[in-house]
């Protein structure tokens, strides 16, 4: 071979060498899901109470339809259907008493039908942990109940179908050479199933060291995850659809783990459930998610998994709001029947804002606050803004969702822009009773402004309330006011921000704080600059996780 010959191969194989040593390096940060920078976040100032409410029901309408629901269907092909539906229709017939002796006999037939962890390129049948988190209840609700299961139904259940166990902790993605870390909802399924396995074998006269959660390690490093998720921040936050699954992980948990392991569960359900309740208008929500990219064009304000949560937890103590599940009954199954139930104020704010009140709520780095206005006829609800690709964050239009039956974006007041591509939006633009973004203000149909000036239009909303908007291509103002009269209000606004003012970023709003905007800012910083000529922390990766300007709950007491 000729001397020049060998250097390009040389050459050739020493670039392949060094990209494959870059992929390895750089596996998590081009391709993985999970949190990569880790920093402890301040609580804010918001001290949430965990006081339940007292005198609420095992039973309620809301239970009943979705024990119903999924004991009357047909049990379909496991193979097919063992991710959600097989045991979910399982575990209701059993709890209603009914098809015994189908179930028994389907279940005792099926082997697993993939691997656990995420699907991906290279692991394309993955997910069995949602079969696992799913199965796992069985083994508390039934596993002494051998007229519901049978004794060889649950030694099929234990041996083969439940087939993580031991102190092994799994944390990377299949088949990424333990490059990848794998996502925070698959890590507390797996996790969370093979520590309830384990537990539940120990407190059934297994003396095997293995399945001793204290001395294998697993109970220490699921309480060293569950205390990283609390300091951290729920790093899936609002996921479409994988904060069900988290919820449901976190739900097994609290039913059945030990004390210690319980506690930081119930935290965690209770901190996701504050904000829930703080965010949320009459069930409606349209906040920012992160992942997937694939629900990016979903519109619906009531279709969350959280929403049917919360319904069916609230039925059990408000069972005459006569309140329906459009969407996530898989979900709702979980919140049905299990014991927890969500802090008392969570229930009362969810169901009535009583008083304005601001709040930011902070995701830490590589991630994009929730911001939310509240007064008791709505809720503006900041979009947020992508960090790139690798944040997986989903930015939405701003809402305002108010008192009606809108279930859809194209029935709230809504804002966004530049364009129409979210990846370059930054819609962290929203203050105390104001709202503005790069685009036009989207008016719901049905709406006719009250009064219109110099292109400010006033829409009346509730009995002496009006959002005000301002809308050009570039630039879309929305202000939440008190008036009387809306020719007046609108003449006041529009003589308080004339259009050169507005361009320049600063609107006077005529409740009295001056709000200086940037809607062009970089998608890592607020695009509210100041207020009264203060400047604001615009860093939002630093920002608490809760931190609010006025009370939520009013005159409630156990708030701050």
């Amino acid at each position: 071979m000729r001397k020049s010959s060998k250097i390009v191969l040389w050459a050739v194989v020493l670039v392949v060498v060094a990209g494959f040593i870059y992929l390895a390096a750089s596996a998590d940060r081009l391709f993985g899901c999970a949190r990569m920078v880790h920093q402890v976040l301040a609580p804010g100032n918001f001290s949430s109470s965990d006081i339940r409410m007292e005198g609420g029901s095992t039973d309620s309408r809301l239970r009943a339809y979705l024990l119903d629901y999924w004991s009357r269907k047909p049990m379909p092909d496991w193979q097919k259907k063992a991710k959600v539906d097989v045991p979910r229709i399982m575990i209701a017939c059993l709890l209603s008493g009914k098809r015994v002796e189908e179930v028994n006999r389907v279940l005792v037939a099926q082997v697993p039908n993939a691997t656990i962890g995420s699907t991906w390129y290279l692991h394309r049948h993955g997910d069995y942990d949602f079969t696992l988190m799913a199965l796992t209840p069985m083994l508390y609700f039934f596993g002494d109940r051998p007229d519901l299961l049978y004794p060889a139904t649950r030694e099929h259940l234990l041996k083969v179908l439940l087939n993580v166990e031991g102190g092994h902790w799994d944390d990377k993605v299949p088949r990424s050479l333990g490059r990848i870390e794998d996502t925070e909802n698959h890590l507390l399924m797996i996790n969370g199933s093979r520590y309830l396995k384990n537990r539940w074998l120990r407190l059934h006269g297994n003396k095997e060291e293995r399945f001793d959660n204290q001395a294998n390690g697993l109970e220490r490093k699921l309480l060293d995850y569950l205390l990283e998720i609390y300091q951290e921040g729920v790093y899936e936050f609002n996921a479409n659809p994988y904060q069900g699954y988290t919820l449901s992980a976190l739900l097994n948990l609290d039913a059945f783990g030990a004390d210690s392991v319980q506690l930081m569960a119930s935290r965690l359900l209770d901190r996701m459930n504050w904000d829930y309740a703080l965010g949320s208008f009459e069930f409606r929500r349209f906040p920012p998610f992160r992942r997937r990219y694939s629900r990016a064009a979903s519109t619906g304000l009531d279709g969350d998994y959280q929403a049917a949560m919360m319904k069916t937890w609230i039925s059990f103590y408000a069972d005459s709001l006569g309140l329906n599940i459009r969407r996530g009954q898989h979900q709702a199954l979980w919140a049905a029947i299990m014991p927890y139930r969500p802090p008392a104020g969570v229930i009362a704010l969810t169901l009535r804002k009583r008083t304005p009140y601001f709040v930011k709520m902070g995701h830490g780095p590589e991630s994009c606050p929730e911001i939310y206005s509240v007064d008791s006829l709505g809720v503006l609800t900041a979009g947020g803004a992508n960090q790139g690709t690798r944040s997986l964050i989903i930015a939405r239009p701003i809402t305002f969702i108010t008192s009606d039956t809108a279930r859809e974006l194209a029935g709230v007041f809504h804002l966004e822009g530049p364009g129409t591509d979210f990846m370059g939006w930054n819609n962290t633009g929203v203050y105390r009773g104001f709202a503005c973004a790069a685009g036009p203000v989207h008016v719901p149909a049905g709406y006719q402004a009250a009064a219109s000036v110099n292109g400010w239009q006033a829409f009346r909303i509730g009995a002496g309330r009006y959002l005000a908007t301002y809308s050009t291509d570039s630039l879309g103002l929305m202000a939440l006011c008190s008036a009387t009269n809306p020719m007046a209000l609108l003449e006041k606004i529009s003589g308080d921000n004339p259009p050169a003012a507005v361009h320049g970023g600063v609107f006077m709003h005529p409740d009295g704080d001056e709000i200086g905007f940037d809607v062009r800012a970089p998608r890592d910083r607020w695009v509210i600059t100041e207020v009264n000529h203060k400047p604001t922390d615009r860093q939002f990766d630093s920002w608490p996780m809760v931190e609010i300007s006025g009370n939520p709950l009013g005159s409630a007491q156990g708030m701050y």
